[in-house]
């Protein structure tokens, strides 16, 4: 297994450009992940009626 070292240059470059790519791509998953959840509860909140639940019949 005879490699030169432009060779071996090129494939360790290879490598490391999809090690980076791969890098972004979970960085980009993360950030979505995070914010996902806050936007869902913000709409929540806003269609939510505020006087729900303010007032409960207890009686039996």
């Amino acid at each position: 297994m005879d490699m030169s070292i432009a060779a071996m240059s090129v494939s360790m470059h290879q490598a490391q450009a999809g090690q980076d790519m791969g890098i972004a791509v979970l960085k980009m998953a993360m950030e979505t992940a995070e914010s996902g959840p806050m936007e869902l509860l913000e709409g929540m909140e806003q269609s939510l009626d505020p006087n729900l639940g303010a007032l409960v019949d207890i009686q039996a």
